[in-house]
């Protein structure tokens, strides 16, 4: 058998425009969840979150029989790490703080078999080649790998055009948090400064020929993203989106019980 086929790097191939929503939980019972609420794709969050390599695949395990596909973001760029989670069954990695195009080049051979890249052997004992039975997934398996790099520094901004012309790089993902701090608006990437350098950086990634992505919660700024060039947006995320109803519900019932006293 090869390799499955990559469906978010077929809609990014096609220029579908796709809805996706971040998951922070590192719980696979929270991710079949979400996984079947129609979101086109989810990121399975190792960043910011205490997900490891088991959890992380304990989720691609839930997800993988789902309609919405999995993407892993790793909390860095580094090979070991990238072998770990592309042999647990991973196809679609978004990495942070990618700053420069030799950067990008280098994750693109972590996520390649030779002669393309320096992908470790080992499908013996990994999920991804169905632990060993799927003679013809080393072979077809380049072919599925989809790279998406987070653009969130002045530097990266500064190179953009070379990570741009980097073969292998299917997707630049701005990352509007990190990137309005280094500018000088922490905590507000929806100052007017910052809505316009976000979306000339959409435009210029749209241009460049790669797709662009973001992640955002207001309804304006989703709407926004799209029409400046975004291909792929996550509307949200699954800690934020209970934590914040969560909030209200406490808020509404205490004033409402208020009222009695």
């Amino acid at each position: 058998m090869p390799a499955p086929i990559n469906q978010f790097k077929q809609q990014l191939l096609a220029g579908t425009r796709t809805v996706g929503l971040w998951m922070g939980f590192c719980d696979p019972y929270v991710a079949e969840l979400v996984g079947k609420s129609g979101f086109d794709w989810v990121v399975i969050d190792g960043e910011h979150t205490p997900n490891d390599i088991p959890l992380l695949t304990r989720q691609l395990q839930v997800l993988d029989p789902l309609p919405t596909s999995a993407i892993v973001r790793l909390p860095v760029g580094d090979v070991n790490l990238i072998k770990q989670v592309l042999d647990g069954g991973a196809q679609t990695l978004l990495i942070p703080m990618v700053n420069t195009a030799e950067q990008a080049k280098q994750l693109v051979a972590a996520m390649r078999y030779a002669p393309e890249g320096i992908r470790g052997m080992g499908g013996a004992l990994a999920r991804s080649t169905n632990f060993g039975r799927d003679a013809d997934y080393v072979a077809t398996a380049n072919d599925q790998m989809c790279l998406l790099v987070q653009i969130e520094t002045r530097q990266g901004l500064e190179n953009l055009d070379e990570i741009l012309a980097v073969d292998g790089v299917d997707g630049l993902f701005v990352g509007p948090a990190d990137l309005s701090a280094e500018m000088g608006y922490p905590g507000r990437p929806d100052a007017p400064e910052m809505q316009a350098l976000i979306s000339e950086t959409l435009g210029r990634i749209r241009d460049g020929g790669k797709a662009a992505g973001i992640i955002d919660f207001s309804e304006d700024a989703v709407t926004r993203h799209y029409a400046s060039g975004a291909q792929y947006v996550a509307v949200g995320a699954d800690i934020t989106f209970l934590s914040r109803g969560l909030r209200d519900l406490a808020t509404r019932w205490k004033d409402q019980v208020s009222a009695f006293d």
